[in-house]
């Protein structure tokens, strides 16, 4: 049975967070709130329990995980080589949504970085995470609470639909800030390569550590057999259970598109969703707006597509959106949850 305790994000009641604390150190899962989204976390020093993360989620042994801290300086126990840039990031923007690549150190087990020499290292910035973190005395290692593959959870609801009964402890911190998952950056590349765009946007990046590529993944699929050095890399992630299409263009040709689309699909009999950036009233079985800003959208992105689940459509038309700032992070995630699909207007 899985035991859910509602906490104030701002005020954590350190009873509870002990209560989850003790199951982390037993080698246990515990559901908790992030600023980016909700993470199932074990003890990121214990292989067994860091098995356990991989089994519940039914996620695949070559995705690593991220590690999350709550001291800053806990970065150089897990890891060695910080470079400069790495001490730049820190002290921008821990704790915050961003994670970053370094060589571990031998006390980060293989279970935990899928077997690579480099480890996912972030400091959240949240009063639960970093609450529960400091009561296990322990990195947590803690992907997405949801099973693979699925919409990332925003809300412990969501966690409660994927995994009830299958984690001990969920603590509900009410809906999380930003909504996508902690941008990542691989600071063994030279120059520093974006693996996963989020909040803490490329422009960012680049503001405060000059040239950052981007890697393939962050725009296009990749082969299978690209090694993945970050979560959302390399599987198909994010999706709903319905058929996604994103559609691309101004936002005139868009909603013609749709529309076209609409009309093509309905003849088909098929329940159709729409998940609108611009606004439009389209007529068809279940709509959705994401929202008018970038911010609007990433913070609902997920929780629109579970509830396009919930309606029960077959196909869903989102519009999508530019890539700039955090319009980056916003199509990767349409583009992942969509397996590509993308339509041009």
């Amino acid at each position: 049975m899985t035991v859910v305790y509602k906490v104030d994000p701002l005020e954590p009641d350190r009873l509870i967070l002990r209560k989850a604390a003790e199951i982390i150190r037993k080698g246990g899962l515990v559901a908790f709130p992030t600023e980016t989204v909700y993470g199932l976390g074990a003890n990121a020093l214990d292989p067994e329990a860091v098995k356990k993360i991989f089994l519940t989620k039914g996620r695949p042994a070559d995705n690593p995980l991220i590690v999350h801290i709550a001291d800053k300086d806990h970065i150089h126990k897990l890891t060695k080589n910080v470079p400069k840039e790495a001490e730049i990031l820190i002290t921008k923007f821990f704790p915050g949504p961003l994670t970053i690549v370094l060589e571990k150190k031998p006390i980060v087990p293989d279970e935990t970085t899928a077997s690579l020499p480099t480890v996912a290292v972030r400091m959240p910035n949240h009063k639960i995470a970093l609450g529960l973190i400091e009561e296990s005395d322990t990195p947590i290692a803690a992907p997405s609470a949801n099973k693979a593959g699925r919409p990332s959870p925003t809300k412990a609801q969501h966690v409660l639909q994927d995994l009830g009964g299958e984690v001990e402890l969920i603590i509900d911190g009410g809906a999380t800030r930003f909504g996508l998952e902690s941008t990542v950056v691989d600071l063994t590349a030279k120059p520093p390569e974006l693996l996963r765009p989020g909040a803490v946007t490329l422009e960012m990046l680049r503001e405060v550590l000059g040239t950052v590529h981007i890697h393939p993944s962050v725009l296009q699929q990749v082969a299978w057999k690209e090694v993945a050095k970050s979560p959302g890399m390399k599987y198909r992630h994010y999706a709903p259970r319905a058929e996604l299409m994103v559609v691309l263009g101004n936002h005139r040709d868009v909603q013609m598109k749709i529309e076209q689309l609409i009309q093509d699909f309905g003849l088909r009999n098929m329940r159709i969703g729409v998940a609108t950036t611009t606004g439009k009233q389209y007529r068809v079985s279940h709509l959705e707006r994401l929202g008018m800003s970038k911010q609007e959208i990433a913070r609902n992105l997920f929780d629109v597509l579970r509830r396009f689940d919930e309606a029960r459509v077959d196909v869903i038309f989102a519009e999508g959106v530019d890539e700039e700032g955090l319009g980056l992070a916003i199509m990767n995630r349409l583009k992942k949850a969509s397996g590509y699909k993308i339509v041009r207007a």
